[in-house]
């Protein structure tokens, strides 16, 4: 995010300092455009930079807006980082028994994330997904990490690109589960193990639990990601808000604090998105052991 942005103080200054009465509304007006997406980017030294825009594209007559905005730029930045940072650490650890420094650093990670959150959530089958895992852990942590620096923005902010994740996520979950279960096991499970004559109940409510996980992930990671932003950006917006330097070494202080705050926060995040959807993956494969009981269970009722 910005908050430690020289354009954002200057923007704030200037909006509190507005003519008339309305200079509370253009500092809540900045405040706002500081958190959420921008057809803008700031630049040091160029200033605001508009990006390109397209006309919407049409599909089964839904207007869909294909424009660049600041949060699709900062995805494809993250996704170019990242792209760069694996093929060093890969280069470097093949070129070495033994890893060491930044090499070294990435192992550490995937050591972790295979014996602590695919195994475990998923038994050995879990090894084959661990490249997904480590490609959503990662890929949401530079994003994350991009918003902690100055002109920086952090795309996981924006309810769309946590969206887009939880959709992946849902198709690894169900394509986990059907591979496993195969399709048939799959399908009767949805009927919950009950009599026929309450399938038209327990069939629906099945369906919609497995939308409600990945809505789960969807709104947990957009959620955290822009409160902690809505709070550093307020908490500097009362400096100028009351136009006062005896009030500005207390928000300043919290800032600190919540910054530092916000570095724990985007590992976690990216920590909880990936083992909720381990989680998730391995109670649909898990499903398999229970299919026949659940199928027995209604045959015999």
């Amino acid at each position: 995010m910005t908050a430690f942005a020289t354009t954002t103080s200057d923007t704030l200054h200037a909006a509190a300092a507005g003519a008339g009465g309305h200079g509370k509304e253009n500092l809540f007006a900045e405040l706002l455009h500081h958190v959420r997406d921008s057809r803008e980017l700031e630049v040091p030294f160029l200033g605001h930079v508009s990006l390109p825009q397209f006309d919407p594209v049409t599909v089964a007559g839904i207007p869909i807006d294909v424009s660049i905005t600041k949060h699709v730029v900062f995805l494809w930045v993250a996704a170019f980082l990242l792209i760069i940072l694996a093929t060093y650490a890969a280069r470097n650890n093949a070129r070495r028994d033994v890893p060491r420094g930044f090499g070294n650093l990435i192992e550490v990670f995937i050591v972790y994330m295979r014996d602590e959150v695919a195994v475990p959530n998923m038994g050995p089958a879990g090894v084959r997904y661990l490249p997904y895992l480590l490609t959503t852990f990662f890929f949401i942590l530079v994003m994350n990490l991009l918003g902690l620096f100055p002109y920086g923005s952090t795309a996981t902010s924006n309810v769309s690109v946590t969206a887009g994740l939880a959709i992946v996520a849902f198709i690894m979950i169900q394509s986990a589960a059907i591979r496993t279960q195969g399709i048939k096991h799959y399908l009767a499970h949805l009927t919950g193990g009950v009599h026929w004559v309450l399938w038209p109940i327990m069939v629906p409510i099945e369906i919609l639990g497995l939308f409600t996980k990945p809505f789960a992930l969807c709104i947990r990671l957009f959620a955290n990601m822009s409160g902690g932003h809505i709070v550093i950006v307020s908490l500097l917006g009362l400096i100028f808000l009351f136009q006062s330097y005896l009030i500005a070494v207390a928000p300043a202080g919290f800032v600190v604090a919540i910054y530092f705050l916000e570095l724990f926060v985007a590992f976690l995040q990216a920590y909880i998105f990936t083992m909720l959807t381990a989680v998730f993956m391995g109670l649909g494969m898990q499903e398999a052991s229970h299919g026949d009981g659940g199928e027995h269970r209604a045959g015999v009722h």
